[in-house]
């Protein structure tokens, strides 16, 4: 199980040098893009220059130009949202094999369906994951489900490896430990907290085989 750990304020950039040891991978975040541009990614990569770095890129159209943009500066992988058109999908597949990297299909639009994806669902090899993902909005309005966390058995019963984000920290981390998604996604519960060093390793140290699954050892 790899930790992902997610910068989504400008101000978290700082913390990368204190958490770097304990990240399978840096997230950049959807809004962190949308300030910095592409340069968040560089400067991730030069902050931590061993650890693969995420481009939440939420992608849902421009597929080959925003692909191009985030792994000619140095992203491993970036998100395309499952909603997006199948050619869409096809293009950033392509661009993703071209540049030796890895897509991940988020979920995000489908949070509140009982079935996420529809069966049948196939995308291209260098699509390594689906990642089953409950919004931020919705939890700052009250939403406390933990239907995403639940919904990591049904991906995996369809052969999808999973990320799992959304509110993922100490209070859920046994429950999530108990699914066992390839990737975990952990935000602000170590971004926000008074010590977040002392949050990532603690996480760090309660999962399974840290640092095996890389997306290129996939059967």
């Amino acid at each position: 199980m790899l930790l992902q750990i997610a910068f989504d304020k400008p101000e978290h950039l700082a913390l990368m040098p204190q958490v770097r040891e304990f990240a399978d991978i840096i997230e950049i975040g959807t809004p962190v893009l949308k300030r910095f541009g592409i340069s968040a990614i560089s400067t991730a990569r030069e902050l931590c220059p061993d650890v693969m770095v995420l481009a939440d890129t939420k992608t849902v159209d421009g597929g080959q130009l925003e692909a191009d943009m985030v792994f000619g500066a140095g992203a491993a992988f970036m998100t395309v949202l499952s909603c997006a058109s199948r050619a869409t999908h096809e293009t950033v597949g392509r661009r993703a094999a071209a540049f030796g990297a890895t897509v991940i299909v988020d979920t995000i639009t489908e949070s509140g369906k009982p079935d996420l994806l529809e069966h049948g669902s196939d995308f291209p090899e260098s699509f390594g994951y689906v990642a089953v993902h409950s919004p931020t909005d919705a939890r700052l309005a009250g939403n406390t489900s933990t239907s995403h966390i639940d919904a990591v058995k049904q991906m995996h019963e369809r052969g999808f490896r999973v990320s799992l984000a959304g509110g993922i920290g100490p209070d859920t981390l046994d429950a999530v430990i108990g699914v066992a998604p390839e990737i975990l996604v952990v935000g602000s519960a170590i971004t926000e907290s008074a010590n977040p060093k002392e949050i990532a390793k603690w996480i760090r140290d309660r999962l399974p085989n840290p640092g095996l699954g890389w997306p290129w050892d996939r059967k």
